[in-house]
């Protein structure tokens, strides 16, 4: 298999509103692309652009950074024009820098390129190019998983209350750097029985959400509704981002809020919080309330009503800033996916062996003793196959059907439901690893085994997962009311009254 080779914004390696975090994971990117021989490069417009830093401290610190990476020069003849009609417009030289970087992906110079700039994401979000634009966490949980699969354990959530949670818990550092009051108002939190999410591994405290519950009024929220739930604290530690334990506990407070009926949803966090900003507004939080120390209030609406759509809207647009809600009415297809046991686990391990899955699994019901990819954490997942269905769409319905395996509960049964995002064909191995690498579960053996090629291409079908059944729907259940007619063996278009009849099973706290 051919090593990708990467392409890196500079600026990853500068401090930006004292947000160390960046060039740390910026360490940690390199060190792991060294270990494993992937090529690293940064582009000339960007060292140039770093050259003209004012800052001459900074600008000679960051440049001695970047003097061990080869560079890509622009080809001859990139003009702006021809920047322009495949990026969009040029306002100013930082525009300028963000479509030289993407056009050398465009020309594949790169096969990624990774950056913490929002503008250049924004650029591609509906553009192809899109998988292959990382942020530092995209691209270590990527390389994590492909490469190190065996080195990261999976972590689990905990509701606990604040007294369950030692006030030197090292989560809490950066914090209490950040807000000198930390102190005395977590001792508030744990005289008040404050209620805790947290993501835990064997190397502590992971992750963490304190939540409370609030009026409107009280929390000056602006959307509408007297049940509100408020976000305290929404923290991952440094060392543990690009496990996608920022999109594990969003899930578990989006799921939690639905299923309990909750108006609104929302928290507050600074500009410099970039990931935590970009992860809330693609789930359909919205900035309502700019305070004047930079402060915003990021609110969602959550509803129990049936969610609709014109037929002249994008289904998968409305899917995803209505989530965990989506769309299930006609047009919308419905498909049994048939996945192998071992790889269901790595894409759903928060229900794994267990036979009832609860809405919000917690650690002591968990089968724990598998490692895998940490991507299986998150709401935005990649399925792979060989299957010829060409119907499926975005907004089209999944039913993950685990295939026969006496060693799993739930062998033979329809488990979880997902909506798809996106469906492509990879027709070599390069393909495959640019369109699943945001979030992929499969090494680079796996991957290699799959051997696509131009007459046998692998279906890569990215998707959000919308929910578990709490009970699982057997094989005879579905031959029963003619939702089968034998055991699936590839993707198979069921009808969409057929998932609506037994669509309660998902207890998901709005009307299907």
């Amino acid at each position: 298999m051919r090593k990708p080779t990467i392409l890196i914004d500079t600026n990853i390696f500068i401090e930006i509103d004292g947000e160390v975090s960046v060039p740390e994971r910026a360490s940690n990117l390199t060190r792991i692309t060294g270990k494993h021989g992937i090529g690293v490069f940064i582009h000339e417009a960007s060292e140039k652009d770093l050259a003209r830093d004012k800052n001459s401290a900074r600008r000679e610190i960051s440049l001695s950074k970047l003097r061990k990476f080869p560079v890509i020069r622009n080809p001859k003849n990139t003009s702006a024009p021809l920047l322009e009609s495949i990026f969009g417009r040029i306002r100013n030289e930082n525009d300028s820098v963000d479509c030289h970087l993407l056009y050398s992906l465009h020309i594949d110079a790169a096969d990624f390129l990774v950056t913490e700039d929002q503008g250049i994401h924004d650029r591609v979000k509906a553009s192809p190019l899109s998988s292959r634009v990382l942020t530092i966490a995209d691209a270590l949980s990527w390389l994590r998983a492909t490469y190190e699969p065996l080195n990261v354990s999976l972590p689990f959530i905990e509701d606990v209350s604040a007294h369950e949670i030692p006030a030197k818990d090292a989560i809490f550092d950066t914090l209490k750097h950040d807000y000198p009051a930390f102190d005395d108002w977590w001792k508030k939190c744990v005289r008040e029985h404050r209620k805790c999410w947290i993501a835990t591994t064997a190397g502590g405290t992971a992750g963490i959400i304190v939540r409370k519950d609030e009026t409107s009024t009280e929390a000056g929220t602006t959307l509408p509704g007297e049940k509100v739930l408020k976000l305290c604290t929404f923290k991952v530690a440094s060392e543990y981002r690009g496990e996608k334990l920022g999109e594990l506990l969003l899930k578990q407070s989006l799921w939690f809020a639905q299923r309990n009926n909750y108006d609104t949803i929302y928290l507050t966090t600074y500009p410099k919080q970039r990931s935590l900003v970009r992860m809330l507004e693609y789930f359909g939080f919205s900035k309502t309330r700019l305070l004047p120390d930079g402060e915003a209030y990021y609110e969602k609406p959550i509803s129990p009503n049936r969610l609709s759509c014109r037929i002249s809207d994008d289904v998968f647009e409305v899917d995803r800033l209505n989530y965990p809600r989506f769309v299930s009415e006609a047009p919308v297809e419905s498909f049994v996916v048939p996945i192998r046991a071992d790889y269901h686990f790595k894409l759903f391990p928060e229900i794994g062996n267990i036979d009832h899955a609860p809405l919000f699994p917690e650690l002591g019901n968990l089968h724990r003793s598998h490692r895998y990819g940490t991507p299986g954490n998150a709401i935005r997942k990649t399925y792979l196959c060989r299957s010829s269905t060409s119907s499926m769409r975005p907004g089209s319905i999944l039913l993950f059907y685990q295939s026969k395996n006496a060693s799993y509960i739930r062998s033979q049964s329809i488990t979880s439901v997902g909506i798809v995002e996106a469906v492509n064909k990879a027709k070599s191995l390069e393909l495959l690893l640019r369109l699943s690498a945001k979030r992929s579960v499969f090494s680079e053996t796996e991957l290699e085994e799959m051997a696509p090629t131009e007459d046998s291409p692998v279906k890569v079908i990215d998707f959000l997962l919308a929910g578990h059944l709490t009970s699982s729907i057997p094989l005879d259940v579905l031959l029963q009311d003619l939702t089968l007619n034998a055991p699936p063996q590839s993707i198979t278009k069921v009808r969409t009254t057929a998932f609506r009849s037994w669509a309660a099973k998902l207890d998901t706290g709005y009307e299907l």
